[in-house]
């Protein structure tokens, strides 16, 4: 038996290439929209893919199953459980056998037992791989969203993501019930998940690639726990707000993502351009750092830096149905490339990317900074509003007296309600998220905005007072 891990750093996200060597047969689990990783490693291999299957209906990318599938002539395989708002709507079509508890997918000597797991969602399967070839004891467990190193899935995103009001208690409890069932399996079982430590798909995730259950049994805190409502409310609270993009994964995947025949770069437009462009209302997104862009940046921009927390900003702040651009600031198409492979990765199509000629045609301004000290007076002279852009669980730790909190992700449905005769000072916890907040801001007409140097996190340091709960 081969197995292969794939891991794209910037979602968080794992998936496998499992194959029998003696038969040459392959199966991928959980692949994402970048397909040619696959069959280029099966090729490096001297593997065929025969089989695709995944874990559950993604939140957080766009699932690569369908064309992976498509592609190579392989056997799709789809979850069939969670009752029938929880179908794929484009299993037929794409032929797919639909998987039950208990049901086998075949890859040569390789058997991959489908276990319904759910609770994280409903549909979830759990695959436990056995090389029958060696043992009739299965070797490890595919785990998904259900089981991470140090962590557990989170049964808040019916509600949170994809708007099912009152279904997080009743999620929790199904979640409780099955990491009970999985729990009785053999301590030895090697455990993959299918994201790693900076996925929103749960708050504590660990970095390891992979874990055993036996160890998870005694250092994971969601299968250690033995009375179902400590469980629960230790399981919904303090979850990170999920990103906006996530709704409009959760349907995509259910209906069948598009099979856009690889991943595009995006063609280059001259500088000339970026005035028309922006007085047409478009969307420009500007890639730099926000170091960078604070010291200068075109008007009328926003800043989403192209770091690990680029997909997770773009997918709340860029609108689906909205044209809009990349400005890289630099003439590296390489960077362009990189962007539209990430935005792709969440369904976002960008029309194309400026260069570094763009600063020679239009108008450029910077972002104001305030600091700890000066922000303390303003609010002593009660001269400014602060705007708080952290999470929920982050303000409710401790946050500055009297002022008002929108997370990032939210703050374009908010606009309406913040001031514009006074003002306004945004902060995050280090300065980052502020710097993206105070561009939106400045781009929808506000025009006095200053972010807070430091952050949350220097005002903390500086012994300035703190509200708790």
């Amino acid at each position: 038996m081969l197995l292969r891990r794939f891991y794209d750093e910037n979602l968080a996200q794992a998936s496998y290439l499992i194959g029998c060597q003696a038969t040459g047969d392959a199966v991928v689990v959980d692949a994402n929209r970048d397909i040619e990783q696959y069959v280029r490693a099966a090729a490096e291999e001297g593997l065929r893919l025969s089989h695709v299957t995944e874990t559950h209906i993604h939140a957080d990318f766009v699932s690569g199953s369908r064309e992976l599938a498509g592609h190579t002539g392989a056997q799709l395989h789809l979850s069939a459980e969670g009752g029938k708002d929880w179908q794929y709507a484009f299993a037929e079509s794409a032929r797919a056998r639909l998987l039950h508890d208990g049901d086998t997918i075949a890859v040569g000597n390789v058997r991959l037992d489908a276990r319904h797991t759910p609770g994280h969602t409903p549909e979830h399967l759990t695959f436990l791989v056995t090389d029958t070839a060696a043992t009739e004891y299965p070797m490890g467990a595919l785990t998904g969203d259900f089981i991470f190193a140090g962590d557990v899935g989170r049964p808040d995103l019916l509600e949170r993501a994809a708007n099912i009001a009152g279904t997080m208690d009743g999620s929790a409890r199904t979640l409780f019930a099955s990491l009970k069932k999985f729990a009785t399996l053999p301590d030895y079982l090697q455990l993959w998940p299918g994201h790693g430590a900076g996925s929103a798909c749960g708050k504590a995730l660990g970095a390891v690639p992979s874990t055993t259950l036996g160890y998870e049994r005694i250092a994971n805190w969601g299968l250690a726990a033995s009375d179902e409502d400590e469980f629960v409310r230790l399981v919904l609270e303090g979850q990170p707000e999920p990103p906006r993009y996530f709704a409009h994964m959760k349907r995509i995947n259910r209906d069948g993502p598009a099979m856009v025949g690889g991943i595009q770069s995006p063609r280059r437009i001259d500088g000339k351009q970026i005035t028309p462009i922006l007085d047409d209302g478009a969307l420009v997104v500007d890639t730099r750092d926000a170091v960078t862009f604070v010291a200068r940046h075109l008007a009328g921009t926003i800043n989403i830096p192209l770091n690990r927390s680029f997909t997770t900003w773009a997918g709340s702040l860029i609108p689906y149905d909205r044209e809009f651009f990349l400005l890289t600031g630099g003439d590296d198409p390489h960077v362009a490339t990189e962007a539209a492979r990430r935005l792709a990765m969440i369904d976002l199509e960008c029309d194309g990317w400026f260069g570094r000629d763009t600063f020679d045609e239009a108008r450029t301004e910077t972002t104001s900074q305030v600091s700890v000290r000066a922000l303390s007076t303003l609010l002593g002279e009660k001269g400014a509003f602060v705007l708080d852009v952290r999470g929920d669980a982050e303000w409710e730790h401790g946050h500055l007296t009297g002022v008002r909190n929108i997370p990032l992700g939210q703050l374009g449905d908010h606009l309406d309600e913040l001031p514009r005769d006074v003002p306004i000072v945004v902060h995050c916890q280090s300065g980052g998220r502020s710097a993206i907040a105070a561009s939106i801001l400045a781009a929808n007409g506000f025009d006095n905005v200053a972010s807070l140097t430091g952050g949350f996190a220097e005002w903390a340091a500086s012994g300035l007072p703190i509200e708790r709960p």
